[in-house]
């Protein structure tokens, strides 16, 4: 965990610095998702790091894909969760590390460089900001709940992506948002400031390290039916755990 730490506050201290700043941003594939000179830089800090300690351990990361692996271990990378956000001076980006060993993850750490909050779990140990204990909600209310969600960037045209979704929501909600960091919005299910969660065309880099800290805090993360949650499938249902089988018969229909 020191080591995902590490990287992830030296990498975060760099995006910090480089924000504002000249970025060469540009689109990888179609218009909407972006990669910026930060993103690049931020991911071979942290594969230096990681590669240091661990060069035995495969990484998979967002901009250079995978590599490595001698061994049973990967650690899987964002380097710049939020790029648009980051692109656009929007304060709201991360930095989100995993580990995963033999198939299941054991660590997770996500980095605020803004708000300087270091979130972090453990299997079986908890999750925690800062060095001090998180949990979920204990809103049992869809109601009176507030999600979040975010919208996929290479399926903005097709309204069942989660238009549809966000509009049932909308209807029997108490608030939704969309800040575009899909593993901050994780890590804000897990200490409580948003009850639920819920995104389509995910990738196991926006998703590991922020799936893992929410269950260790207490909360619940499946696929879009209520089964186990697979990092490469895309969809992902995240919350307090009392409300998830609420919010699955409203996803379900769109799985």
């Amino acid at each position: 965990m020191l080591v995902a730490q590490e990287a992830a506050r030296k990498a975060g201290a760099m995006l910090r610095s480089m924000l504002g700043t000249d970025l060469h941003v540009r689109a990888k594939d179609v218009r909407t998702n972006l990669v910026t000179e930060a993103d690049m830089r931020a991911e071979a800090l942290i594969r230096d790091i990681i590669g240091k300690e661990y060069p035995e351990d495969a990484v998979l990361g967002e901009e250079s894909g995978s590599t490595g692996g001698k061994g049973a271990g990967r650690w899987i990378v964002d380097p710049l969760d939020g790029t648009t956000n980051y692109a656009h001076g929007y304060r709201c980006f991360c930095v989100s590390i995993a580990y995963e060993r033999d198939g299941a993850l054991s660590l997770g750490c996500v980095y605020d460089p803004m708000a300087d909050e270091l979130f972090h779990a453990v299997r079986g140990g908890g999750s925690f900001c800062n060095g001090a204990p998180i949990r979920v909600s204990e809103c049992n209310d869809l109601a009176v709940a507030m999600l979040v969600t975010g919208f996929p960037a290479h399926r903005v045209d097709d309204p069942r992506a989660n238009l549809l979704p966000f509009g049932d929501f909308l209807k029997i909600t108490r608030a939704i948002r969309r800040d575009g960091s899909a593993a901050l919005d994780l890590c804000y299910v897990a200490c409580g400031r948003f009850d639920g969660f819920w995104e389509p065309g995910l990738h196991a880099w926006d998703i590991a390290a922020g799936a893992l800290i929410v269950e260790e805090a207490g909360g619940r993360a499946s696929d879009y039916v209520g089964g186990a949650l697979a990092l490469e499938a895309g969809r992902l249902l995240a919350s307090n755990g009392r409300i998830h089988e609420a919010m699955i018969r409203v996803v379900a229909p769109y799985a």
